[in-house]
């Protein structure tokens, strides 16, 4: 895991350069995400690394599948990736490049997950909260966990608060053991 993170680092820092320069943020990201998509395919993830399948044969295969969500220079990373048998780590690449795109863009994208479904309301209460403590724009998306006893979990990046029911209840199992 870490490995790939290494090897998409340069693609996906140089690419983030590349659409700043053109000022074509979003336009990467879809397509970013289209191949990201294309190569988790479980039938195209076969034909990665296949030896019976030549590079160029798979590049066009994934740039066909794409569609129109690749240009000219979507297409090009695409064969560059597959000439140099790095196709795999398109997804990590589209997972960088995204968090570039976040940290310019001072926002954070925040997946909260409830046990029941978040009104409107509560959900801007936590965007506003979220958004007063982590000093960025909030791009909130929410999850229903019916698992869930109760209360959120929220993740942003690398932050998680745990604010559950069952973690409420964990900790207080572990206060009384002690």
């Amino acid at each position: 895991m870490a490995e790939l993170r290494t090897i998409a680092r340069p693609y996906a820092q140089a690419l983030f350069e590349l659409a700043q320069a053109q000022d074509n943020l979003a336009s990467w990201s879809q397509a970013l995400s289209s191949l990201a998509t294309v190569v988790k395919n479980p039938d195209v993830t076969s034909l990665i690394g296949n030896p019976g399948v030549a590079s160029e044969a798979l590049a066009d295969a994934v740039i066909e599948i794409a569609g129109e969500n690749l240009d000219r220079q979507g297409a090009n990373l695409v064969r560059l990736l597959s000439h140099n048998d790095r196709l795999v780590v398109a997804p990590e690449i589209a997972a960088q490049f995204e968090d570039q795109r976040a940290k310019a863009e001072n926002r954070v994208d925040v997946e909260v997950t409830a046990a029941a479904e978040l009104s409107e309301e509560q959900q801007q209460q936590i965007t506003k909260s979220l958004k007063n403590r982590l000093k960025r724009e909030i791009r909130l998306s929410c999850v229903t966990d019916p698992d869930m006893i109760g209360g959120l979990v929220v993740r942003a990046g690398d932050l998680v608060i745990d604010g559950s029911l069952r973690a409420s209840l964990a900790r207080m199992q572990q206060t009384l053991a002690h």
